[in-house]
């Protein structure tokens, strides 16, 4: 009998789920999801802040998180194509409106893709601007490429629809 040996797409690592990246970006915080439902003027706003004509469609879901009465900051959930296959990322945004932090939840491309956690540092701090870009302030990953930039796409996009959401944090924010 003679079988026939088929190709599987390869299952999503997950290495954290929502809750977990939220207790890790806002830890001891009071945490709340939110929708937002994008005017055709919001989204056109943010798709030329972010630079990136390819934005999610007019629902936009947040988590805002508050401590002790202050805003402790807001994080969105990103999932994009890498190469063929998706990546989830947690974008967190502090409340002047630069990234607090960025971590990976689920990672479908082959692990030698991903780039190591130090390379996600580097966007700490960094906020909507034209440094935010794998040209200037963003080091490139050998052997990454493709998923740098799709993470770089990734906080502009985010920033970008923040910047949107929350025009007082944006105001706030060094240029």
């Amino acid at each position: 009998m003679a079988g026939v040996l088929l190709s599987a797409p390869a299952a999503a690592k997950v290495y954290l789920t929502r809750e977990e990246a939220l207790r890790l970006a806002f830890p001891g915080a009071t945490v709340e999801r939110k929708n937002a439902f994008l005017t055709a003027e919001q989204q056109k706003q943010a798709q030329k802040l972010s630079g990136d004509e390819a934005l999610p469609g007019a629902l936009v879901t947040y988590y805002e998180a508050t401590k002790d009465g202050k805003a402790a900051g807001t994080a969105y959930f990103d999932v994009h194509v890498v190469r063929t296959m998706p990546e989830t990322v947690m974008i967190a945004v502090d409340p002047a409106g630069a990234i607090s932090r960025i971590e990976v939840l689920s990672f479908s491309e082959p692990e030698e893709y991903l780039p190591r956690a130090q390379w996600y540092a580097q966007f700490t701090g960094k906020p909507l601007n034209d440094e935010l870009s794998m040209k200037r302030a963003i080091r490139p990953v050998t052997g990454a490429t493709l998923t740098a930039r799709a993470t770089t796409d990734a906080a502009r996009r985010v920033l970008a629809l923040h910047k949107v959401l929350h025009p007082a944090a944006a105001e706030a924010q060094p240029k």
